[in-house]
């Protein structure tokens, strides 16, 4: 029969939960680390078949190989995304270096935030890139072959919160002198609502922010003809033109333009360049961003492979107009790797 004396039980169970103890301690170490792994950050940026959405989502994969997750909020519009990045709202997203001097100056779309020039100082940024061209487009038989047959026509310029509206309407003034609402109706939607009034012909023209190539932009020579329209080389030395290249985040770009099927423009064309940036904010950990950008770099073939526009991003352009100063996460991944910071966005 087995000893049931009180006692040698106690004893029996008091050895157990000392056995028992490092078990729970380990289990409870596991528990908090899966917890901690399983953080996931929020991120934000463009609509897909944007470049700037291609880009994201490149980063945001390889991040995640490093257990860095990253949710992807979509169709955003970039000026209100930075605005939440800089407020520790959202994690990551992707912005334009114009904006930085807007939201710092408290200008147009940031004039009545009122703390706009202090949450401007809270911006970092992970890595800048090419993302492409203005490219303005006009279907066969809109009536305009050039730049000054846009007079009294329906332009779409771009979305109402974006800047990419202001720069369309400024490229074109420009050029042609013409102000919109005058000279022209200014047409401002979402990206999606002015691809599609394009198609159905609601709008004689449309500008268009676009990786060179872009399939979005090539599907209208697959049922028709379009023309892109070039930037006349008389204006391109003008000092208002020069001006306008000068500005952060944008360039002078030039490409082929029977790169797509159908352009009805076949000579070289010279459009206005955009980069972009990846930014995140202080909040982030440093090794949180370190393993993320680690990860996309060494991940560097996969990025590629995405987009054929992407094969441009390599560590030589990893600074490209970046003008907010690095994440510390960053700039710890581009000091070990031996890429050189530029002084002026060193953190």
């Amino acid at each position: 029969m087995a000893d049931t004396d009180p006692k040698k039980l106690e004893n029996v169970l008091k050895s157990l939960r000392k056995l028992a103890a490092p078990l729970y301690a380990a289990f409870a170490v596991l528990t908090l680390s899966s917890a901690a792994q399983a953080e996931i950050f929020k991120g934000e940026t463009a609509g897909a078949g944007d470049p700037v959405h291609a880009m994201f989502v490149a980063f945001t994969t390889q991040a995640g190989k490093a257990d860095v997750e990253i949710q992807v909020n979509a169709g955003q519009t970039l000026t209100k995304s930075m605005l939440k990045g800089a407020k520790g709202e959202i994690d990551f997203f992707s912005s334009v270096p114009s904006l930085v001097g807007l939201m710092a100056g408290q200008k147009r779309m940031y004039e009545k935030v009122e703390n706009a020039p202090e949450l401007a100082k809270n911006l970092r940024s992970i890595l800048g890139f090419k993302a492409g061209a203005y490219h303005p487009v006009t279907l066969s038989g809109s009536g305009i072959e050039n730049w000054e047959d846009i007079k009294g026509k329906t332009v779409f310029t771009g979305p109402p919160a974006g800047s990419a509206s202001a720069t369309s309407e400024a490229l074109i003034k420009i050029i042609t002198g013409y102000e919109a609402g005058s000279d022209y109706k200014a047409v401002r939607l979402s990206w999606g609502e002015g691809y599609t009034a394009l198609a159905d012909g609601k709008i004689d023209m449309m500008v268009r922010p676009a990786e060179v190539g872009s399939a979005n932009i090539e599907r209208y020579g697959l049922s028709g003809e379009f023309r892109i329209l070039s930037i006349p080389d008389e204006i391109v030395d003008t000092e208002a033109m020069q001006n306008l290249f000068g500005r952060p985040g944008r360039g002078m770009l030039q490409f082929d333009g029977g790169l797509y099927q159908g352009q009805l423009n076949k000579s070289q064309i010279t459009a206005l360049g955009f980069t972009q940036f990846i930014g995140t904010h202080p909040g982030v950990s440093d090794d949180v961003v370190y393993a993320a950008t680690k990860s996309f770099w060494e991940n560097l073939d996969e990025v590629h492979a995405t987009a054929f526009f992407l094969k441009a991003v390599t560590p030589q352009t990893a600074f490209t107009s970046v003008n907010v100063p690095l994440h510390p996460g960053a700039a710890r991944y581009y000091e070990e790797a031996g890429i050189e910071i530029p002084e002026a966005i060193r953190p």
